[in-house]
């Protein structure tokens, strides 16, 4: 534990506050933080802003990005997408399909947004019964231990805190190129009125590649531009060329090496160009170049809370930011922006500031998704991290195979599995997998290498017949080895 953590609980005992611990943000990090430190006796408040499926520096929601306008809702538009390859697929299966197959963009976002409403009012009943008070509003700092929170009417209202937790999240951000007030971000991408039938995508990463498939799934022709070689750049570079041919086989086009260079409103729609002279026009736009901190309105300087050039707050290894009573988790942090790292950051907080349990957030083995179709999932190193930490040779595993239900419906994709094993301890260092339930075989691996199984142990478990699960323990014969001090070559 730092020294000024514990010279600040000293000097601060004597002192009354309204709260024990105040959070601002009412997403995953938030609310796992501000329950787990309820459950352990302190008093607590939280507050967010008003409900609205699209973020703005005044609207959001308990709940957060993840709930709201995130994981969730894109998972709900990606099961809505692949009932297109379903139903292609049945007809090899006897299924005859008789009669046109329509599909109705407008009921599919009711019901998406009827459960993202519930999930707002769920989340609003597990602070309420963990004892939270909640607030709406829009919180910034006064003071070191003294918050503002603009209530909807506009007037301001002060609370005090003897801890306060920033858990604000991100924000989508754009390209700063001419016309881009013309292109949309994630957040209005899942709420549109209308559903696109040209849609130009900008972007590499987990959103432009899961929006590519959700459009192309719901009939949209669908064009992807990205600046490098190859989609998903820092995820496996085998992994990143299977997503890639993925895309392509079902019809998206893909526009490797290439940047948007300015956007113009036309009566056909959004006419685009790029610096390599391509020239196309689309309905919608969808930027998906990063995200931000949501920090800008926070009053930061105020307090003297570090913040680095992107706005991300500085923490140290236990979530305590520059300033010793004010705490920052989840994505406003930019340290692994996923939902169940803000959880577990969260947890980890409330358990050192207020369960005696001084505990520092594992980073170690987190697995995640790519929710395209097929999706992608990977845990612990990728093959070039794998050569650039280790001290000895690297053996390299991978199966690829037509899944059993693709060799009936004649869908011409594979399923390619990987596993990065230390030659001298035998440990698994890394495996991913592209191809169907992906994600849910991975959870399982993730245990695993969490518990530092081994290759021989992985070889010696019985597997479940049939499955695409079972390849994982029956990699036998070693694809490559890589010796010890090779140059890892740089990515594109």
């Amino acid at each position: 534990m730092s020294r000024k953590m514990k010279l600040e609980d000293s000097v601060e005992e004597v002192v009354q506050y309204d709260f024990d611990l105040f959070v601002i943000g009412a997403g995953s990090g938030g609310v796992r933080s501000a329950r787990t430190a309820a459950g352990l006796g302190a008093k607590v408040a939280i507050c967010e802003l008003p409900f609205h499926p699209i973020s703005s520096e005044t609207i959001g929601g308990v709940g957060g990005t993840c709930v709201i306008r995130g994981c969730v809702p894109k998972k709900i538009l990606v099961y809505g997408a692949s009932f297109s390859s379903e139903f292609e697929d049945a007809r090899n299966f006897g299924w005859d399909i008789n009669g046109p197959i329509t599909f109705d963009w407008k009921k599919l976002l009711e019901n998406k947004t009827n459960e993202i409403t519930r999930l707002n009012g769920v989340y609003k009943r597990m602070l309420a019964n963990s004892g939270v008070t909640q607030l709406e509003g829009e919180a910034k700092f006064v003071e070191q231990h003294k918050v503002e929170v603009t209530q909807i009417d506009g007037t301001p209202k002060y609370y005090t805190a003897k801890h306060i937790l920033i858990a604000t999240g991100s924000r989508a951000t754009r390209l700063n190129v001419p016309g881009k007030e013309l292109a949309i971000t994630s957040d209005e991408a899942l709420s549109l009125e209308e559903l696109p039938k040209r849609a130009v995508i900008y972007g590499g990463g987990y959103i432009a590649v899961e929006f590519s498939t959700i459009w192309n799934g719901m009939g949209a022709k669908v064009d992807l531009f990205y600046r490098s070689k190859l989609p998903l750049r820092g995820f496996d570079d085998e992994m990143q060329a299977v997503v890639a041919k993925n895309l392509e086989n079902r019809g998206i086009n893909l526009h490797p090496n290439t940047n948007l260079s300015k956007l113009v409103k036309t009566e056909e729609g959004i006419k685009v160009y790029t610096d390599r002279g391509d020239e196309l026009t689309a309905d919608v736009v969808l930027f998906a170049v990063g995200r931000k901190p949501n920090t800008k309105r926070l009053n930061l300087d105020a307090v003297g809370v570090e913040y680095d050039p992107l706005g991300a707050v500085k923490v140290d290894e236990y979530s305590q930011s520059t300033v010793p009573n004010i705490w920052a988790v989840g994505d406003v942090t930019n340290r692994k922006n996923l939902t169940p790292v803000a959880l577990m950051e969260g947890t980890c907080f409330a358990k050192t500031v207020f369960g005696g349990q001084p505990t520092k957030p594992d980073y170690n083995h987190v697995p995640c998704a790519v929710f395209c179709l097929p999706p992608l999932s990977v845990v612990g190193l990728t093959e070039k991290e794998a050569i650039e930490k280790a001290h000895g040779d690297i053996g390299v595993f991978t199966s690829t195979f037509t899944p059993m239900k693709n060799t009936i419906s004649r869908r011409p994709e594979k399923t390619v599995m990987k596993l990065i094993v230390d030659c001298e301890t035998d440990k698994v260092l890394g495996a991913s997998m592209c191809g169907p339930d992906a994600p849910e075989i991975m959870q399982g691996i993730a245990v695993a290498l969490k518990c530092g199984a081994t290759k021989a142990q992985f070889d010696s478990t019985v597997g479940i017949h049939p499955s695409a699960a079972e390849e994982f323990v029956t990699m036998r014969t070693i694809t490559r080895r890589i010796a010890a001090g090779s140059q890892v070559k740089k990515s594109e």
